[in-house]
C-alpha cells in the first residue's frame, strides 16, 4: 500500500458530498480531456474514483495528482451529471491538500513563480505596470527581435517556450474616468466588479459596459475597497487566501449599498456566486456571503432581465459565440449573451460546433498543461474556421486571450471580443482598435 498522505480537505468534501457517482458515464463525452485521451483516469468518473482512493489511504495523493492536474475544472461534467454531483467542490479540496503538501515539501522555482503571480493579482499598480510592459514588449519590436534570434530558447529554454505561448495584448485602457463620466442614474444603479486582470488588461470591456448601461439609464459605479475575486487562488488550492479576499469584497460591496453586483468576467462571477459556500463554515461571514452571492449577476444576465433601449447602429459581421465554461456550466448563463447579440442590427449569428467545450485556457491551465491546452485550442480553432465567422465573442478574459493567441498562431484575421463590446458599438461606441 502507498504511504498515506494527509487529505483533510478532500476527505471532508467527499464526506459532505450530497450524492455519489453512479458510474453512468454521462460525463465522459462532455469532458475535454477524456475526449482527447480516451483514458478513464482523465475523466470525471475516473478522477472521483482516484480521490476516494486517496481519502481512504489506498493510494497516495502524490500518485493521483498528475491525473487531477490535467483536469480543466470546466464543470461540463456537472451540467451532464444526472446525480447532481458538485465535482468542482472535490477538485478544489484536493488542490488545497496538494498545495499544503507542496508547502511542506519545500519550494521550487515553479512554485515561487506561481506564488509571485498570485501575489501580483493583489497589487493593482504593479499588475497594470506589468501589462503595460508586456504590451510595449510586443509592439516595440523587442518581441520580434528576441524571437528571430531565439535568444531565450538558447539561454532559458523553459522561458522561451512560455514566451511563445504569450497571447497578443491590446493596448491597456484607462477606464475609470470614463466610468465616472458615464454614470448618470435614470432607471437604477449597479456596482461593477473591477477585478484584477479585467482592470489591468481589459479596460475596454469596462468602458463598453458603462456605455451600454448609460444607454439604458443605469448608473454603474465601482465599489471602493474591492479586490481580486480569489478565483485563481481557489483553483491553485490557496483556499484560505481566497476566503480572505472574499471577506474584503463582501465588506466593499456592502458599503456600496444593496444594488446588483455586475461582473463582466465569467470566472470572477462564478466564484462570487460561490462565496456563500466558500464561507459557509464561518459564523461571522456565512450569512453576509450568501447575501452578496445573491446580488451577483453576469453583465449579460443583468441586461437580459431589462427592457432595453433598442441598439440602432448596424454592426455588420458574422459572429460565433463561444461559451465560457464558468458562464455556461458554473453559472448556467447560456441564452442571454446570444439573445443580446441578436438585438444588434446587421449582426448575423453563426452556429459554432462544440461552443460549450473548453478552449484550453482555464485560468493558469494553459501555462501548467501546455500540451493539452494547445490540443484543445486547435480543436476550437478548427470549429471556428468552419463556422464562417469573422468575429468570435466570448465573455471571459482567459478565453479572450487564448482565442487571440490561436488567431495569431493560425494567421486568422478574426476579431475576438467580449459580447458587451459589440453591443456598445451598436449604441454608438467606436470599435476598439489595437
Amino acid at each position: 500500500m502507498a504511504a498515506r498522505e494527509p487529505v483533510p480537505h478532500l476527505a471532508a468534501a467527499l464526506g459532505l458530498a450530497e450524492s455519489l457517482c453512479i458510474k453512468c458515464g454521462f460525463c465522459l463525452p462532455v469532458c475535454p480531456t477524456y475526449r482527447e485521451t480516451g483514458v478513464e483516469a482523465a475523466s470525471p468518473r475516473g478522477r472521483l474514483d482516484l480521490m476516494y482512493a486517496a481519502a481512504q489511504g489506498r493510494v497516495s495523493l502524490s500518485a493521483i495528482e498528475p491525473h487531477l492536474a490535467l483536469c480543466l475544472g470546466c464543470q461540463a461534467c456537472e451540467t451532464a451529471c444526472p446525480s447532481g454531483i458538485r465535482y468542482h467542490d472535490m477538485l478544489e479540496a484536493e488542490r488545497s491538500d496538494v498545495a499544503a503538501l507542496r508547502r511542506e515539501s519545500g519550494s521550487s522555482l515553479g512554485r515561487r513563480v506561481g506564488r509571485l503571480s498570485l501575489g501580483l493579482l493583489l497589487a493593482p499598480r504593479l499588475l497594470r505596470a506589468a501589462v503595460w510592459g508586456l504590451w510595449a514588449y510586443q509592439h516595440s519590436g523587442a518581441q520580434a527581435l528576441l524571437r528571430a534570434t531565439r535568444l531565450l530558447d538558447w539561454l532559458v529554454p523553459p522561458l522561451g517556450r512560455l514566451e511563445r505561448r504569450m497571447p497578443p495584448l491590446r493596448r491597456p485602457v484607462r477606464w475609470r474616468r470614463t466610468l465616472s463620466e458615464l454614470t448618470v442614474p435614470q432607471r437604477g444603479r449597479a456596482a461593477l466588479l473591477a477585478g484584477c486582470i479585467m482592470d489591468a488588461a481589459f479596460g475596454e470591456v469596462h468602458v463598453a459596459t458603462a456605455v451600454v448601461f448609460r444607454a439604458n439609464g443605469i448608473a454603474l459605479a465601482e465599489a471602493p475597497g474591492q479586490t481580486c475575486c480569489g478565483a485563481l487562488h481557489l483553483h491553485a488550492g490557496e483556499t484560505e487566501r481566497a476566503r480572505q479576499l472574499a471577506r474584503r469584497n463582501i465588506a466593499a460591496f456592502e458599503a456600496a449599498g444593496d444594488a446588483p453586483v455586475v461582473v463582466n468576467s465569467a470566472g470572477c462571477g462564478a466564484v462570487l456566486k460561490e462565496y456563500g459556500r466558500l464561507l459557509a463554515g464561518d459564523p461571522q461571514w456565512a450569512e453576509r456571503a450568501s447575501r452578496l452571492a445573491a446580488r451577483v449577476r453576469d453583465v449579460t444576465e443583468f441586461l437580459a432581465g431589462l427592457s432595453l433601449e433598442p441598439p440602432r447602429m448596424p454592426v455588420a459581421c458574422a459572429v460565433a459565440y463561444d461559451d465560457p465554461c464558468h458562464l455556461s456550466h458554473a453559472q448556467k448563463v447560456r441564452d442571454q449573451p446570444r439573445d443580446l447579440l441578436s438585438l444588434i442590427p446587421g449582426l448575423r449569428m453563426v452556429p459554432l460546433r462544440e461552443a460549450e467545450m473548453c478552449c484550453g485556457s482555464a485560468g493558469s491551465y494553459s501555462v501548467q498543461q501546455p500540451e493539452m491546452a494547445l490540443r484543445l485550442l486547435e480543436r476550437k480553432l478548427a470549429h471556428i474556421e468552419a463556422s464562417g465567422a469573422d468575429v468570435v465573442a466570448t465573455g471571459n478574459p482567459g478565453c479572450l486571450l487564448q482565442l487571440r493567441l490561436g488567431m495569431r498562431m493560425r494567421g486568422l484575421p478574426l476579431r475576438v471580443v467580449h459580447p458587451i463590446e459589440l453591443l456598445a458599438e451598436s449604441y454608438g461606441q467606436p470599435a476598439f482598435r489595437e
